[in-house]
C-alpha cells in the first residue's frame, strides 16, 4: 500500500481494493504470493469495515463481494454483442490437412501461420468489461444469447473484477473457459458420495452444474477456475495477431494458457499436436484436444465464417482410448459412512496403459440410465484418463441371458436395512456396527493422517472386528495384551508393539482426533482449521451451524455435517469414552495455530520420492508447522517440489513448469534459514 496517509475513506477503500486485487492475482493466477494469508485476511476485514461504515461507496466489483449475495430466482438472458460461434471439429489429420488447404486457397498466397492451444474441456464463458470493470458474465447459450451468470463468475478468485490497466479499453468481451481442476473434481465427488448425493460424471459436468446454481455462495465453495483465449466485441483496443491478443489478456491479469505452439503448415501442426498430446498431463485441467487458429487477425475477415463456425479456426479432438470387455458381476462396497456403492467387476482389459478389472457404477440411477446388466458386453474408457467408466452397453450383442441389477434392501455385510434418504440417490446401511462400515471406520481412525496408530494394520483390524473385540474406535483403547496375542499371526511382541502404538496415540494433536472421527466432508485440512478455532472437542461440539459457517474454508455443507455428527448421541457417548480413556480431546499447548506467520506462509509444496531422514507424513507436518500447505500434484501454483530418491513423473513435471526443486537436505536447510 501507499506509505503516504490517505485522507478520505474513499481513498482508503480504493487503495485497499487495488491492493487486494493485486494480491489475489499473485496468489490465484501467478501462484507467487507476497504476503501471508493472515495479512490478506486483515486487509479484507479492514475493507469490509470501511464499506459498512460508508455504504454510499459500495461497489459490486469490490473484492468483498466475491462470496456471492442472495440466491437468484432464475437466470436472466443476455445477448452477446458479437456472436459466440462454435468451432468445427475433426478427429482426423487428413481433414485437418483439408482445413489447411482451404485456408491457403482463400488467402490466395498471402503469408499466414497458426497458433495451437490446448482445448479445455470446460464451459464457454464471455465476460464484458466496461472501462476496465467487470459488468456481465454470460454463458455461450445458443451463440447469440446466454445465461447471465455474473454473480457466480465473481466468486472465481482468479478472474479479475478490474482489468489491470491504467488505460483499459472502453468496452471488451473477453472469452474463455470455466473449468474444474482434476484434483478439485475428485475431492468434490468424494464429498458428494459421502453425503449420499450423485457424483458428477466428469469435471466438465461438474463445472457446468456449478455455474447453473442459483446460489452464488454455494458456487463459491466449488473448485472452479478459468482460462481466457479470445475476445468478442471491442472498443478502444485492437490486435494484430492472436499471440498479441493473449499477451494483452495476460497483461490484464487474466489467466491464459501456460503454453502455446506457434507453427506453420501441416508439418508444424502435426509436430505441435504430438507435443501437446505428450504433455497434456502437465495441465491442471482436462483437455480433449487442441484448438488451431490462424495467427494473423487481419486474415479473419477474408476467411470469414459459416453460420456456425469461423473458417480461420478448427478444433482437433483426441480420441479417448476405449476397450470392450464383459461385465461379470456387480458387487456392493460399503463405505465408511455406510453408503452402498455398486461396482462393476469386469474381465480384465488394457485401457490407456493400465489393466482395468473394476469400475465404479456410482449408484442405481446410473445403472438404470445406461441399462447396464450383468453379462453385458460393455465399452469402457478412462474418464478423463483417471477413473475407469462404462461408456455404453453393446446391446446388439446381448444373448438374452443378461440379468438386470437391483440394489439390495439390506446391507450385504451385516444384513441390516439399507435406506434411501429423501433427496439422496445413495442407499446407506443404517448400522454403525456393520462390520464393513466399522472396519473402514477403524482403519480411517488409525491411519497416518488421523491418529497414526502404529501396528494397527488392515489385517489386524479385520480380525478385531470379526471377533467382536471392537464396536467403535473407542474400543481400541480397551484392548488387552492377551486378546491381541491370541489372534492369528500375532504374538506377545507384536501385541506389545500395538499397545505401545495405542498408548502413544493418546497424546496426539486434537486435529488428528477430529480427522479420525470420520465426520463426513471433514478431512485433514478441515480438522486442522477446526483445531485453530476451538480449544477443545467439547467446545467444538457446542458450536452452532452459523458459527461453523463463519470459519474460513468451512462451507454450509461441511458445517451442517459437523453439527449433526457431533450431536448424534452415539457419537457423543463414544467421544466421552475416548476422553475417559485418556485420549487427548483438547488443543495441545504447542499446537500450531497461528501458522500464517511461518517461513512457508502462503506457499504450496509437493513432496515426492523416498526421503531418508523422515517419512512423507513427517515432511508434510513440517510444512504445516511453518505455515505452508501441501498438495498431491504439481501445477503452476506449486511453490516448491521436495524430491527424494526415485522421484518420478512429479519431478519431470516440475522441471517442465519451472517449479523450484529442493532436495531433502535443501528443504531442511531452507526451514532453518
Amino acid at each position: 500500500m501507499n506509505d503516504l496517509p490517505l485522507e478520505t475513506p474513499e481513498d482508503q477503500i480504493l487503495a485497499l481494493r487495488r491492493d487486494i486485487e493485486r494480491h489475489t492475482y499473485l496468489y490465484y493466477t501467478k501462484a507467487a504470493p507476497e504476503i501471508t494469508d493472515r495479512e490478506f485476511d486483515a486487509m479484507l476485514a479492514s475493507l469490509e469495515v470501511l464499506e459498512k461504515e460508508h455504504p454510499e461507496l459500495s461497489d459490486i466489483n469490490s473484492p468483498t463481494q466475491r462470496v456471492g449475495g442472495a440466491p437468484l430466482d432464475a437466470f436472466s438472458q443476455v445477448s452477446h454483442a458479437q456472436p459466440m460461434l462454435s468451432l468445427a471439429n475433426t478427429y482426423d489429420r487428413d481433414e485437418l490437412a483439408e482445413f489447411d488447404n482451404r485456408v491457403k486457397k482463400l488467402l490466395g498466397g498471402a503469408p499466414y501461420a497458426y497458433v495451437l492451444e490446448p482445448k479445455v474441456d470446460g464451459v464457454a464463458i464471455s465476460l464484458t468489461y466496461e472501462n476496465g470493470k467487470l459488468t456481465t458474465a454470460v454463458t455461450r447459450g445458443d451463440g447469440r444469447t446466454g445465461d447471465d451468470v455474473t454473480a457466480n463468475i465473481r466468486t472465481i478468485r482468479s478472474i479479475p473484477l478490474l482489468l489491470h490497466s491504467d488505460a483499459p479499453p472502453k468496452h471488451i468481451e473477453i472469452r474463455g473457459e470455466v473449468y474444474m481442476s482434476v484434483s478439485g473434481f475428485n475431492t468434490l465427488n468424494e464429498t458428494r458420495e459421502q453425503a449420499g448425493l450423485a457424483p458428477f460424471a466428469n469435471p466438465r459436468n461438474a463445472a457446468a452444474g456449478s455455474l447453473k446454481l442459483l446460489d452464488a455462495s454455494t458456487v463459491a465453495q466449488r473448485p472452479l477456475d478459468a482460462v481466457f483465449y479470445a475476445v468478442g466485441a471491442c472498443e478502444g483496443i485492437t490486435f494484430e495477431t492472436h499471440v498479441a491478443l493473449t499477451e494483452q489478456l495476460h497483461a490484464f491479469h487474466m489467466k491464459t494458457f501456460t503454453r502455446q505452439w506457434p507453427c506453420a503448415g501441416m508439418d508444424g501442426l502435426n509436430h505441435a499436436l504430438d507435443d501437446l498430446l505428450e504433455h497434456q498431463a502437465e495441465f491442471d485441467y482436462q483437455i480433449d484436444g487442441a484448438v488451431i487458429k490462424v495467427n494473423q487477425v487481419a486474415h479473419y475477415a477474408e476467411l470469414g465464417a459459416t453460420a456456425k463456425s469461423p473458417r480461420w479456426a478448427i478444433s482437433y479432438k483426441y480420441e479417448p482410448e476405449q476397450a470392450t470387455t464383459r461385465l461379470k458381476a456387480i458387487t456392493i462396497q460399503v463405505g465408511r459412512t455406510g453408503v452402498l456403492t455398486p461396482v462393476a467387476e469386469l474381465e480384465p482389459v488394457q485401457v490407456a496403459g493400465t489393466t482395468v478389472s473394476r469400475a465404479t457404477l456410482h449408484n442405481e440411477d446410473e445403472i438404470r440410465r445406461k441399462d447396464i446388466r450383468v453379462g453385458d458386453s460393455v465399452i469402457i474408457e478412462k474418464a478423463g484418463e483417471i477413473i475407469p467408466a462404462i461408456v455404453r452397453v453393446l446391446v446388439e450383442q446381448r444373448s438374452g441371458d443378461e440379468q438386470p441389477f437391483h440394489m439390495p434392501n439390506s446391507c450385504p455385510t451385516c444384513g441390516m436395512p439399507a435406506e434411501k434418504r429423501e433427496g439422496e440417490v445413495a442407499y446407506r446401511c443404517v448400522n454403525l456396527q456393520c462390520p464393513a462400515q466399522l472396519k473402514n471406520w477403524v482403519r480411517h481412525f488409525a491411519a497416518r493422517a488421523a491418529m497414526d496408530i502404529e501396528g494397527l494394520g488392515d489385517v489386524l483390524v479385520d480380525q478385531l472386528v470379526d471377533q467382536n473385540c471392537i464396536r467403535d474406535p473407542s474400543d481400541i483403547y480397551s484392548l488387552q495384551q492377551e486378546t491381541l496375542a491370541g489372534l492369528e499371526r500375532m504374538g506377545e511382541k507384536s501385541a506389545i508393539r500395538v499397545l505401545d502404538g495405542v498408548a502413544t496415540s493418546k497424546c496426539r494433536d486434537m486435529w488428528r482426533l477430529i480427522a479420525g472421527l470420520g465426520i463426513p466432508h471433514v478431512g485433514t485440512k478441515a480438522a486442522q482449521t477446526l483445531e485453530s478455532h476451538f480449544a477443545s472437542l467439547a467446545e467444538l461440539a457446542l458450536a452452532d451451524v452459523e458459527t461453523l459457517e463463519g470459519i474460513d474454508e468451512i462451507g454450509p455443507i461441511m458445517a451442517a455435517s459437523i453439527y449433526n455428527f457431533l450431536r448424534d448421541p452415539r457419537i457423543a457417548e463414544m467421544i466421552e469414552r475416548l476422553r475417559s480413556q485418556g485420549v487427548n480431546t483438547e488443543r495441545l499447548p504447542d499446537a500450531v495455530v497461528a501458522k500464517q506467520d511461518g517461513l512457508l506462509s502462503g506457499q504450496t509444496l509437493v513432496i515426492t520420492g523416498t526421503l531418508e531422514t523422515m517419512t512423507r507424513d513427517e515432511a508434510q507436518e513440517l510444512v504445516r508447522q511453518h505455515g505452508g500447505k501441501t498438495a498431491s500434484s504439481v501445477s503452476a501454483k506449486t511453490s516448491f517440489l521436495v524430491a527424494g530418491a526415485k522421484a518420478g513423473s512429479k519431478l519431470a513435471q516440475a522441471e517442465k513448469l519451472n517449479v523450484s526443486i529442493l532436495s531433502e537436505a535443501e528443504f531442511r536447510a531452507h526451514l532453518q534459514s
